[in-house]
């Protein structure tokens, strides 16, 4: 075999193999609502089957009368073909096993399996494309860095391209039609002869179709599997889906939504049959005196940001969202599009603790984080002690950070134990390093005047 194939094929292998894993992680994170354990769990079995799979292949690398042969070859192509198979039916395969047993760690196995198969063709392709001479250990060398080069291809160019452009399941069929073709490759670099050339390209034509045709259908209501397990056919179909390389935006018919498989809201900003918990957004207003300058770390559906927007004396919201997803989804939705022409209110695109960190000098008079559960992965990076002596640093004189505890007493004793004064609120947390002015009347006042789109959110004639 050529070497200069023998390093197109090594860098294929490598872009493939991390891609697929890039891809199985996207599930994984959804269907565990951002379990902490799912990375490791999966990397686990990723790795682990990337040494088996390198193990396994010193059965074929015994057979030394057929290394460096193109006949050789053939077998590898096979090889390949099979890793490709296996490897676009995980995705189908977690969300049958979670729809079959409300779980996820056990089809861990299938990544293991499809890594075994991908991590095999490394080791294969160094022992059928290196010549054994004096020259060996420079070419091996050059092969491991094609495979490197590949690998981070891979990641950079499937996580921050294709899964911001494609849904999961076309993603899945692409890197399954790259495997094909390599497969192909493989197969003609053999030199079956021209017959058999002209039948493997209609078999590889045959299998693309049958791709693409499969991986449609098996990723078909795949969020819906994945987020209510043996549930789902009790559901309707997700009314949208937003993908992008930030993560998945599930959204139901009845305007519940679903952040990377939480629970992340729900379009509503009347209390009036208050079914989100809204009322803790009206109560900004009953905490602080006069709440000028707001900052909200996480827009979601907007309609908090909807609700703060519109409070009777507010000067500015700035809202910071890593997901742009939801801009787009707000600017779909009745009950919030107008936020996005409010003029007192702006949305920055970037990480609350990153934006806090470069905005040194950005004073507020309330913060509010209506964020994730406190058991998700990185949910630290916004509960810690560490993180709320950053936005102490961003309150001014009688400030009030306002957050989401998810009714955990860790979360309300590390607030407690930053800020010498704390007032819970439903499942929220506001502290400050000055006392409250609590003042009923001044929250009635406000809320007789509040408004939003010209309708008064409660109607004084109404005995409501």
């Amino acid at each position: 075999m050529n070497f200069a194939l023998v390093l197109v094929v090594s860098g294929l292998a490598g872009f493939i193999a991390l891609s697929y894993e890039i891809v199985w992680y996207r599930a994984y994170a959804f269907v565990s609502q951002g379990s902490p354990a799912a990375f490791g769990l999966l990397l686990g079995a990723y790795l682990a089957g990337l040494a088996l799979g390198s193990l396994g292949s010193r059965w074929f690398c015994r057979r030394g009368d057929a290394a460096f042969q193109d006949a050789s070859l053939r077998p590898l192509a096979g090889f390949v073909y099979l890793a490709n198979v296996v490897s676009l039916l995980v995705t189908p395969g977690l969300a049958a096993y979670a729809a079959a047993t409300f779980a996820w760690r056990g089809s861990l196995a299938l990544v293991a399996v499809a890594a075994g198969l991908l991590g095999a063709t490394l080791p294969l392709v160094a022992h059928f494309g290196i010549r054994p001479d004096e020259q060996a250990g420079v070419r091996l060398s050059y092969v491991y860095l094609a495979n490197i080069a590949g690998s981070v291809a891979g990641s950079l160019l499937t996580g921050f391209v294709l899964l911001d452009h494609w849904t999961l399941g076309r993603v899945t069929a692409g890197l399954a039609l790259v495997g094909l073709a390599l497969s192909l490759l493989l197969y003609l670099a053999s030199r079956p002869g021209q017959t058999r050339a002209a039948l493997a390209s209609a078999a590889a034509l045959a299998s693309a179709v049958l791709v693409i045709t499969a991986a449609t259908r098996l990723h078909d209501r795949l969020y819906e599997r994945l987020l209510w397990g043996s549930d789902w056919v009790k559901h309707p179909p997700l009314a949208e889906v937003i993908e992008n390389r930030h993560g998945v935006i599930a959204v139901e018919t009845d305007g519940t939504v679903w952040g990377g498989g939480a629970y992340d809201g729900r379009f509503n900003t009347s209390l009036l049959g208050d079914r989100n918990g809204i009322v803790r957004a009206y109560g900004v207003a009953g905490l602080h005196p006069a709440p000028k300058r707001v900052l909200m770390i996480g827009l979601s559906t907007g309609s908090w940001a909807q609700v703060i927007a519109n409070m009777p004396g507010l000067d500015h919201l700035t809202a910071i969202e890593i997901n742009p997803g939801y801009i787009d989804l707000i600017g779909r939705r009745p009950e919030v599009r107008s936020l996005l022409q409010n003029p007192r209110f702006d949305v920055v695109i970037d990480d609350g603790r990153r934006w806090l960190r470069r905005h040194p000098g950005e004073r507020f008079d309330v913060i509010v984080m209506n964020t994730t559960f406190h058991y998700r992965a990185h949910s630290t990076n916004l509960l810690s002690a560490d993180f709320l002596a950053i936005a102490r640093e961003h309150l001014a004189p009688g400030g009030i950070l306002f957050y989401n505890t998810t009714s955990s007493r860790d979360v309300v004793r590390t607030g407690i134990e930053v800020f010498p004064h704390a007032l819970r609120f439903i499942n929220f947390l506001a502290v400050s390093d000055s006392p409250f002015a609590l003042d009923r009347d001044r929250w009635s006042r406000a809320l007789a005047t509040w408004s939003i789109d010209g309708v008064p959110v409660l109607d004084p004639a109404s005995p409501a």
